[in-house]
């Protein structure tokens, strides 16, 4: 039976992750709690908008109301990347090769590891963005569709559209296909390696409420999202994705939203968190659940697996988070 150490902190608690082995938990306040040998705190900002994990270096990237994007390592040391006064940085992305992208406004700017800033403009406010696994190149989320720049050299940004408000926006781990989410109750997506362009559209709707939550299985075969009374889970291991394809719903509960999803790191395990504080297991191939935390006093705000994906940390908008020992 999983075991949960509970951690009580104070408020919106936007982002819970790992940085190697250290349970690392991000407030809206803009404090970093890490447990470390007992729980060390970081004040970092007066107000924290966006905290993402960079997995290659083991770090977080965030971005403030101050106007400031920050690396903070697995021992709290804080670097500073970029400071725009007066402005509100909600949209940052980690990319390879030591690679950050942050947007303000319609303006996109990528940092490069030696410290280059590149900057890309759109014609609308940018609300996601995303780096392809592979080479260096950045997704842009706007009204009416997303845009592709390539970083690294000066070749043409490819369009992407499709009416609407878009987001947020995620590659697929082979670099296939694109997927937004969208201020209506829906996905969607677009081929990449499909030279016609009428068969590149993917729409995935029918989803009560807004999509807030995606993620990737560890190979790509299956993107799992929130916005349902269960995961609603999309098939990609074909050469066309989802088209024509149900998706999986798992964790089904009569009326309890789901908040958050996320893929263990080795098996096709899917955690799921709901807005009343529970959180479920599910095994793709069998659809068989596991309970791993009975509801708590709020929704569910982030799910984190560690490497090895024997322990997930948990946030909560009520700032009830903890540590979910699966092997215990």
């Amino acid at each position: 039976m999983p075991t949960v150490a509970p951690l009580d902190l104070e408020g919106h608690v936007l982002t819970a992750s790992f940085l190697g082995d250290i349970p690392v938990f991000a407030t809206s306040a803009g404090t970093i709690h890490r447990l470390d040998g007992g729980e060390k705190v970081t004040e970092l900002y007066q107000g924290l908008l966006t905290c993402v994990k960079d997995a290659a270096n083991q770090t977080l990237l965030t971005g403030g109301e101050d106007g400031k994007v920050k690396r903070i390592a697995h021992d709290g040391t804080v670097s500073e990347l970029a400071h725009v006064p007066r402005k509100w940085i909600s949209v940052v992305a980690s990319g390879p090769q030591g690679a950050v992208a942050y947007a303000i406004g319609k303006t996109i700017y990528v940092r490069l590891a030696d410290g280059t800033v590149k900057e890309f403009s759109e014609e609308r406010t940018v609300e996601g963005l995303d780096f392809a696994p592979k080479g260096l190149r950045v997704a842009a989320a706007r009204y009416n569709g997303v845009t592709l720049h390539w970083v690294g050299t000066s070749g043409a940004p490819v369009d992407l559209e499709w009416k609407g408000a878009h987001t947020g926006v995620t590659f697929s781990p082979d670099g296939r296909f694109v997927v937004t989410t969208m201020q209506e109750n829906a996905l969607h997506g677009w081929k990449l390696d499909s030279k016609a362009s009428e068969s590149r559209h993917m729409r995935m709707t029918g989803y009560p409420a807004k999509v807030k939550s995606l993620s990737w299985s560890i190979k790509g075969k299956w993107l799992a999202s929130s916005g349902a009374p269960a995961a609603i889970v999309w098939p990609f291991s074909g050469k066309d994705g989802p088209m024509g394809k149900a998706p999986l719903e798992l964790g089904t509960r009569s009326n309890i939203m789901v908040s958050q999803v996320a893929f263990h790191p080795v098996e096709e395990v899917l955690a799921i968190g709901f807005i009343d504080g529970m959180i479920l297991a599910v095994r793709i191939a069998d659809g068989k659940e596991a309970l791993l935390r009975r509801p708590g006093k709020g929704a569910i705000t982030s799910l984190a697996w560690s490497a090895t994906g024997k322990l997930m940390a948990f946030a909560s908008e009520a700032g009830d988070c903890g540590i979910v020992d699966i092997a215990a």
